[in-house]
């Protein structure tokens, strides 16, 4: 009941590499003012306890070095020394992340659509040819496998003789050929009787 939840589903590819490249884009492009996203996305990825302590400490000396490049003079060896530390910091959370994020994903593109390891399921009665049968645990509680019998082989079935196409158009030929006589016949004659239309005088 209070157990971990089902594990969301995997980004595709491109989502995957696109948040990858903005998150580690944010602590370099900002020139380290955004320095802790990339450590929180990889506290989050991970869980660490080190991982949220470097994030929630990058925010306060971040702010810290800016304030001392901006309040003393250009020429003091303090600011360089800030302004490194500064850019030092953006630079190494977005590397610290990528190597985080990267090595998170591919743990689960590793074990992604592997089932649990488990034992056998079904406890055969026959031993593979040429191996001794052991005794397994389970062997007593297993239930026994019903056997399929062989079934007789089924005579072929023999295949519908059809009739050439020549012999069916000829076939078809021959009935025009009556139905066209029967109408010569019977044509104009209200009783049906063979003759001429106007009949005999």
């Amino acid at each position: 009941m209070y157990g971990h939840g089902a594990a969301p589903p995997p980004g595709s590819a491109a989502t995957v590499i696109s948040l990858r490249v903005l998150i580690a884009a944010a602590g370099v492009l900002t020139c380290g003012v955004l320095a802790c996203v990339p450590l929180f996305r990889a506290a989050v990825l991970r869980g660490k306890v080190y991982d949220w302590i470097a994030a929630w400490v990058s925010l306060p000396l971040s702010i810290i070095c800016f304030v001392v490049v901006g309040s003393l003079p250009e020429g003091d060896h303090r600011t360089d020394i800030a302004l490194a530390v500064i850019l030092l910091l953006g630079l190494g959370s977005a590397i610290y992340f990528l190597i985080v994020d990267i090595g998170h994903h591919s743990a689960q593109r590793r074990f992604a659509g592997y089932p649990a390891s488990q034992g056998p399921t079904v406890i055969s009665s026959q031993t593979p040819y040429g191996y001794p049968h052991q005794a397994t645990p389970y062997n007593a509680a297993a239930t026994p496998v019903p056997q399929q019998q062989p079934q007789p082989p089924q005579p072929p079935v023999p295949p519908v003789p059809q009739r050439p196409a020549p012999a069916r158009i000829d076939q078809v030929r021959a009935e025009l050929d009556e139905l066209s006589d029967y109408l010569r016949r019977h044509e104009g004659r209200p009783d049906g009787t063979p003759g001429e239309p106007g009949g005999s005088r």
